[in-house]
């Protein structure tokens, strides 16, 4: 689900991850700066986070200085909100979540990687989130509130803080590519979404709320076999399989101590979140062999292996003090090795390599001429 995917919360901006990986910063999110928050190399009257000139911004069809795995960048969507954008099988095609048209939640769309031209394939009733296609390329699957209510639901209590809402009205569908003949496959009380498909076409895992805690579970393509993965207090989310399909990265938040564990059951119940904290996990497709890639106490999110299946790379918020911009980052998947990746001073997220390794399919705030526009980029990758 788009925390707008699985969003996050920083000192001074609030980022619009939703609960499925997660997304930009957006206008709405972000509260009026005190004075004292203001930088002091910006004048009083020019907010911090003021759109860049024309002239002054760069161009984002161009890798930045130290961005040296981009060949090249190209730009596919122009404005307004567009996230998670996952290749099709035959990586010809995007399916992606957006606000495009008017829609004042997440609407699934694709885009068709020839003519760049973008369908919407979701009803357009409900909130929806967490899209993939499935073997054959024929059919796709996403999350979706539409039996629930026809509107976008009531959007999270933030009296309570920056909060995800795990809403119990999503359950997963799966339809024709081109948005017809839609079916559910994962139904029942609590949340259920953030699904993904193994490469090898056999399986889906994805996040559940069904026994009381958020948790993984995987399933076949045609919704039978359930096993539950994870049995951790906390939040799991966020998963997709290793080339292989045989494991699978995810991201976690695990509270800590008696006063986590109460501020986190206080809210649970409430079908909230706090996803400020998030590390990267890896484990066995069966749920065995878990093991925890980073211990940096950041929100770091949007995991993905890179086709070698040794090296993970993922969205974090860790090279910024005040927890504003959020890069990419490669690293070993024995947590060794790490290093940075993208370089804008904006959201660099939800990273997916093609199957050959040399192309990289990203969502940016980079060149945004409204504060909050995130766009989807491929970048031509040099190992």
């Amino acid at each position: 689900m788009r925390p707008v995917l699985s969003r996050l919360a920083a000192p001074l901006t609030v980022l619009a991850l939703t609960a499925c990986q997660g997304a930009a910063p957006t206008a709405a999110d972000k509260p009026a700066a005190k004075p004292a928050d203001k930088p002091t190399d910006k004048p009083a009257d020019k907010p911090a986070d003021a759109p860049a000139t024309e002239a002054a911004r760069p161009d984002p069809g161009v890798p930045l200085a130290g961005e040296k795995h981009f060949k090249s960048l190209k730009q596919l969507t122009f404005g307004g909100e567009n996230a998670e954008a996952y290749f099709s099988f035959d990586e010809k095609r995007l399916v992606f979540q957006s606000t495009r048209d008017g829609a004042a939640c997440d609407q699934i769309y694709t885009l068709d990687l020839a003519d760049k031209t973008a369908e919407r394939v979701s009803s357009g009733k409900g909130r929806t989130t967490c899209a993939y296609f499935l073997p054959g390329d024929q059919r796709i699957l996403y999350a979706s509130t539409h039996a629930a209510a026809d509107d976008c639901l009531p959007a999270p209590d933030r009296s309570k803080g920056y909060v995800w809402k795990l809403y119990p009205e999503f359950d997963i569908y799966t339809a024709g590519a081109d948005g017809s003949d839609i079916k559910p496959l994962v139904t029942g009380p609590g949340y259920d979404a953030e699904a993904t498909v193994s490469p090898t076409g056999d399986a889906i895992v994805f996040t559940s709320t069904r026994d009381g805690d958020p948790e993984l579970y995987k399933i076949n393509v045609d919704g039978t076999g359930l096993v539950r993965l994870t049995n951790t207090r906390g939040y799991d989310g966020g998963a997709f399989f290793s080339p292989d399909g045989k494991r699978i990265v995810y991201r976690a938040n695990h509270p800590e101590g008696e006063a986590e564990l109460k501020a986190y059951d206080d809210i649970i119940k409430e079908n909230l979140v706090r996803p400020t904290r998030l590390e990267i996990f890896v484990m066995s497709a069966d749920g065995s062999e878990q093991r925890q890639i980073t211990s940096n106490g950041k929100a770091n999110f949007a995991p993905f292996f890179h086709p070698d299946g040794k090296r993970i790379i993922f969205s974090s918020n860790q090279g910024d003090p005040k927890g504003r911009n959020f890069d990419l980052y490669l690293i070993g998947d024995d947590g060794q090795g790490q290093e940075q990746v993208t370089f804008s001073d904006t959201f660099d997220g939800f990273p997916m390599f093609s199957r050959d390794g040399k192309t990289l399919v990203f969502a940016s705030n980079r060149g945004a001429k409204t504060p909050g526009d995130t766009d989807v980029f491929l970048a031509e990758w040099l190992d």
